[in-house]
């Protein structure tokens, strides 16, 4: 039972469900009969009917449809009997059965603790995890696999770079460029760092197109900067940013860049050292991998040059009761006993990305996003924001929108209670963006490359449906 304004609300059950058979691309059969202009009994057999086959050709598999049978939980019905229609990628990624049984084989074969045993098990853990540490280097093409450190998730790497490199380097009246579209977990951090260090946060807005002001970046840098924080690709505006362009300006005034990849590498190719960045952070779960897992990136000579984040075990050379000296990197940065199944399904998802190939994935976001875009603007009553696609800009494959008159919750719960639509609703952990574009809150429904262009049709059709059951109220 839900209410709008005032009114009583109590979802029906809907008869006109999505008819699965208008999803299936059906050919049908053309049987061609060549009769001779004379045909009789007694005609010999060189001239008895010709029966030719004529079958049109196929019409190519898209990647979503050729992807679609690795992932089980898609192929489910949601409690009402709609089928499942996972739009919610951006929040997280849904898990191939080879990742699963990655991390099914770990602890079913070889469970045991990393780097501090001898025993078959132990080493066996010791080189999955670290060739899934090698095989993260790889995927973004770092120098070396120690500049990839495992953490939990995004949110602590950056937090291990404000705290570890932050207040090592930090002094009053620094300056920490940011822009206003950021995740909290690139801002709340170095709020944070500013009020230990006395350093100050400087905000870029955007542009009217809905876009990272990038000139105004460039204009914000000065000899006070000392660390650029910015995303790759908006989890809200879908816009997508320059970073080897900002980081060669960070660098000309001597600071550092740190980039919030979340949203990038696991649907684009990433190449740190072509992008130039000095920091980079991304997380398990959005690109196919394990929850409770992510990396940092840096460059071997900072993270050298860094102290420890967390003390403990793993991260030290050797404890005195006096002091203790410490492990180089990667080691030095991962104290205690690390998330080795995850680490290890993490490697299983960069192994199943990889044999696909990334710009593949890239290629078929990008059309199935602007296939998105451009059917979800149709809809009336419908805005979308961040900038247009067109020849010049790309969108990330996702639509954050508002429908005139209805809350984007009473939406997605709608979606999802009557057509078994799985999208997000809420300020996607970007509440100063949202106040920026002065709304509260915003629906979203994002793809990857599982998802096809029946999901988004069932999508637009859940969607219009909704519309017109909360209209039908004013």
């Amino acid at each position: 039972m839900r209410t709008m304004e005032g009114v009583a609300l109590k979802l029906p059950s809907f008869s006109q469900l999505i008819n699965p058979n208008q999803l299936i691309n059906r050919t049908s059969l053309n049987l061609r009969f060549n009769f001779p202009k004379s045909f009789s009994s007694s005609s010999s057999s060189s001239s008895s009917p010709k029966a030719s086959l004529s079958v049109p050709a196929a019409a190519p598999v898209s990647l979503g449809h050729s992807t679609r049978p690795d992932f089980e939980i898609l192929h489910q019905k949601v409690p009402n009997g709609s089928k499942l229609v996972y739009l919610d990628n951006a929040a997280t990624s849904q898990k191939p059965s080879a990742v699963i049984d990655a991390v099914n084989n770990y602890y079913r074969s070889y469970n045991s603790n990393v780097h501090r045993g001898i025993h078959f098990l132990s080493a066996r853990a010791t080189d999955e995890y670290e060739m899934a540490r090698k095989k993260v280097a790889a995927f973004i093409n770092a120098s070396q696999s120690s500049e990839i450190v495992f953490t939990r998730n995004a949110t602590e790497a950056i937090n291990l770079v404000a705290y570890s490199w932050g207040i090592s380097n930090l002094k009053p009246k620094d300056e920490i460029v940011v822009t206003v579209a950021e995740h909290h977990s690139a801002i709340v951090p170095w709020q944070l760092l500013s009020e230990k260090t006395g350093a100050v946060l400087k905000f870029v807005s955007l542009t009217e197109d809905e876009v990272p002001d990038v000139k105004m970046l460039q204009e914000t840098l000065s000899n006070k900067t000392k660390l650029v924080v910015v995303h790759h690709v908006s989890n809200v505006l879908a816009s997508v940013l320059p970073i080897k362009e900002i980081a060669k300006w960070a660098h000309d005034t001597g600071a550092r860049i740190l980039v919030d990849a979340c949203q990038s590498v696991p649907h684009m190719v990433v190449d740190v050292q072509d992008l130039g960045v000095d920091f980079l952070v991304a997380s398990s779960h959005k690109m196919c991998g394990p929850t409770g897992v992510g990396f940092l990136y840096g460059k071997s000579e900072i993270l050298a040059s860094m102290p420890p984040f967390l003390g403990g075990g793993e991260m030290i050379s050797d404890v005195f009761l006096d002091h203790s000296t410490y492990a180089d990197p990667p080691s030095r940065f991962e104290a205690g006993t690390p998330a080795i199944g995850e680490a290890i399904g993490l490697g299983a998802a960069i192994d199943y990305l990889s044999e696909i190939g990334m710009q593949k994935i890239h290629d078929y976001e990008v059309e199935l996003g602007n296939y998105l875009y451009e059917n979800l603007r149709k809809v009336p009553g419908v805005g979308i924001y961040g900038p247009a696609p067109s020849q010049t800009v790309d969108r990330a494959a996702l639509c954050s929108f508002n429908v005139e008159g209805l809350h984007p919750t009473d939406l997605a719960t709608f979606l999802d209670q009557q057509h078994g639509v799985a999208i997000r609703s809420g300020h996607h952990c970007a509440q100063p963006l949202h106040r920026y574009l002065g709304i509260n809150a915003s629906a979203r429904a994002s793809l990857y490359f599982y998802n096809t262009k029946e999901d988004v049709d069932d999508f637009i059709r859940a969607l219009d449906d909704t519309i017109g059951f909360f209209n039908s109220f004013k």
